[in-house]
């Protein structure tokens, strides 16, 4: 399989109460935690490219960089685009938007490096 530039997804959530910074330990008010937010971008760029990897293949995140501009109170409606917009040997680079009905919400800049699963699995040390 090939993995080029151009690759994306989109994740659509609804902010839940379990989404807020109260709830994730990021904050005291009830808006989309950044923790929560950067979780849903990263499954994003994962989306784009898990059908693009060969067999026992996976990719980690290796590096973000987060703006997170707006607050998005219990009940709003986030999309969060990931598209691949370069690729150096195994590492990849992604550009995040995640969207409100009316205003950018955030950016960012993901890096996740392609790893073979077993082998990455094997050199952890518990």
């Amino acid at each position: 399989m090939t993995i080029e530039p151009g690759l994306r997804a989109e994740v659509l959530i609804m902010v839940e109460r379990s989404d807020t910074a109260i709830k994730v330990g990021s904050g005291d008010v009830p808006v989309l935690g950044t923790p929560r937010l950067l979780a849903v971008a990263e499954a994003a760029t994962v989306r784009a490219v898990r059908d693009h990897l060969a067999p026992g293949q996976t990719s980690v995140g290796t590096k973000v960089t987060l703006e997170h501009r707006a607050a998005s109170p219990v009940g709003t409606h986030v999309e969060v685009v990931a598209e691949l917009v370069e690729v150096d040997g195994r590492r990849l680079v992604f550009e995040v938007t995640a969207r409100d009905r009316t205003r950018t919400v955030a950016t960012a800049t993901i890096e996740r490096v392609v790893v073979d699963r077993e082998r990455f699995l094997s050199g952890l040390t518990g």
